[in-house]
């Protein structure tokens, strides 16, 4: 049990040094979204090649799909939200940086990965505490990532109710299209009967 706990506790741990890494690179070079969005592109192809072209079986095709899913979700919540001027970014000559769309992709991997490696550390993997797990990591995880790009001044919130800069419906908008994606995937998990520890 204490080495679950110590565990978990490694994998959190690893997982926000990356999300910490990752917004002071996005912060520090938010002048040049076209770098940024090349350094994304380029992670996202050693990702596809990692767990979908370099295996010579389980193919993970559901991380593809939902990191499309997500890009295209979050492009399109994204347009909706700087259109009517809820909120905007900085530093930049176009009203969305180009590396928005890939941000929201690896936003998918980054949380399906640390998933599923902590739901085999959870004492009862049910799915209740699977869902669980996905609300609490998708509701503090990708707003500890908008604090520090929202601290460097990569964009800005005008939305009210706010917490270190991230809005209350912000939490709720994460929290939603991180569950729709999941819910798509699951239900492609049960049609097809895809064996996934994350989705099942």
């Amino acid at each position: 049990m204490i080495h679950y706990k110590k565990q978990f506790l490694v994998e959190i741990t690893k997982a926000i040094l990356k999300l910490t890494l990752a917004g002071i690179l996005i912060g520090v070079l938010k002048a040049y979204d076209a770098v940024i969005a090349v350094l994304l592109i380029l992670k996202i192809i050693h990702n596809i090649y990692k767990e979908i072209i370099k295996p010579k079986a389980h193919k993970n095709w559901l991380l593809l799909i939902g990191m499309l899913l997500t890009g295209f979700g979050g492009i399109v919540g994204e347009t909706w939200g700087v259109v009517n001027g809820y909120w905007e970014y900085h530093e930049v000559s176009r009203q969305l940086p180009l590396w928005l769309p890939f941000a929201w992709m690896l936003a998918f991997h980054y949380l399906y990965k640390l998933e599923r490696n902590l739901i085999p550390l959870l004492k009862i993997q049910t799915q209740k505490n699977k869902i669980i797990l996905a609300l609490i990591l998708a509701l503090i995880l990708p707003a500890f990532g908008e604090v520090i790009t929202i601290y460097l001044g990569v964009w800005t919130y005008y939305w009210p109710y706010q917490l270190l800069g991230v809005p209350l419906y912000a939490f709720i908008c994460l929290v939603f299209v991180h569950m729709l994606v999941y819910t798509i995937l699951h239900l492609i998990c049960k049609k097809y009967k895809i064996n996934d520890i994350v989705f099942n």
